[in-house]
């Protein structure tokens, strides 16, 4: 540690500033869920300089959630680096982006057993002349169990209420609220809990969040879903942003999300899914697209009724969909996305 006296005091400053807003400035391997099959493992996550430290107090006032959104942003990505993945006795090394993130698919030489295994991350030092580890992070990877469908759902207004579509909206919510005074849409939860048990014997059908929002609130939306009991799954996000780019949060190339679920769908390919979505942004774009192109995998896809300026043009999506075969469901309250469910013969009445 350094002692306060070796600090001038523009450093004594920031070092306060840092402690205050509870950020790290200790190099960090972040290791998100990863998911792979019985020939390779997809690892990702990032490299930061400086990053968030866990939020352990969820006290429901305004201007702590504000600071503890805030320093989300203020994370520092750490470019260009070296690191080493370790997982199921197999390692291999990657080099970040120079947005600091990385992504390893690690071989593996035999299958694993299905389930979650551990991952083990070091950044390495590319500038000492022995070797030392600068930084380490864990993680894991889930190897899905043989079962009868996986889902793949969307986060934000569709189980999360956001405000997606009103960017106005979208920030106070975000801003004021906590991952713990949050709600999800009523009857959500119920559904998604059935969806993961339907018809999987002793495993569940696995999940997958595919959302617009951020790598920066990776931790606050696992959190919302743990604390309000959906499915355990692997949550695939986007882009980094820093924090002049906070008023631009969930503002993605969606392109990238459709990429996303094609790898999922690439990495499964005997696997059915059930997508689920809203109509506030491009899920019924995105699904449509993947419906084109994956039929035989897509058993039934779900849009939540948010917009209702879009409802036109969703609706148009829609017919595309089933024209394709596949069944669709276009709802407003998730009531209905249960019954649906239960005539599509996916869950049990």
């Amino acid at each position: 540690m350094i002692s306060k006296q070796n600090k001038g005091p523009k450093s004594l400053i920031a070092h306060r500033l840092l402690t205050w807003l509870r950020l790290s400035n200790q190099p960090l391997v972040k290791v998100y869920r990863g998911y792979g099959n019985d020939k390779v493992l997809s690892i990702n996550g990032h490299v930061l300089r400086r990053s968030a430290l866990p939020r352990t107090n969820y006290r429901d006032n305004k201007l702590i959630n504000l600071l503890a959104v805030m320093r989300l942003f203020l994370v520092k990505p750490y470019p260009n680096t070296r690191v080493r993945l370790s997982c199921a006795g197999q390692t291999a090394e990657v080099f970040a982006d120079e947005n600091g993130f990385f992504q390893c698919d690690l071989p593996l030489p035999a299958p694993l057993s299905p389930g979650w295994h551990p991952v083990r991350a070091e950044l390495l030092s590319q500038t000492l002349p022995t070797e030392t580890v600068l930084g380490t992070g864990e993680g894991k990877v889930l190897i899905p169990a043989p079962t009868t469908f996986a889902c793949i759902s969307d986060i934000d207004d569709t189980f999360l209420v956001s405000h997606s579509a009103t960017i106005a909206k979208r920030l106070l919510v975000l801003l004021t609220e906590n991952a713990h005074s949050r709600d999800p849409f009523d009857g959500v939860v119920a559904h998604y809990q059935l969806l993961a048990q339907a018809d999987s014997g002793p495993a569940t059908n696995p999940f997958f969040y595919v959302s617009s929002s951020e790598w920066n609130l990776y931790d606050y939306i696992l959190e919302f879903s743990e604390q309000n009991g959906l499915p355990d799954g692997v949550y695939l996000l986007s882009k980094l942003k820093q924090f002049h780019q906070l008023l631009q949060t969930g503002k993605t190339k969606h392109h990238t999300k459709f990429d996303r679920i094609k790898r999922i769908l690439e990495t499964y390919p005997d696997m059915r899914f059930i997508l689920l979505g809203d109509d506030s942004q491009q899920d019924p774009v995105i699904y449509s697209s993947v419906v084109q192109q994956f039929c035989h995998q897509i058993s039934c896809v779900y849009i939540r009724r948010i917009k209702p300026a879009n409802r036109a043009a969703t609706e148009a999506l829609i017919g595309q969909i089933e024209a394709a075969g596949v069944p669709c469901c276009y709802f407003t309250h998730s009531e209905e996305a249960h019954q649906h469910s239960i005539r599509a013969g996916l869950v049990a009445s």
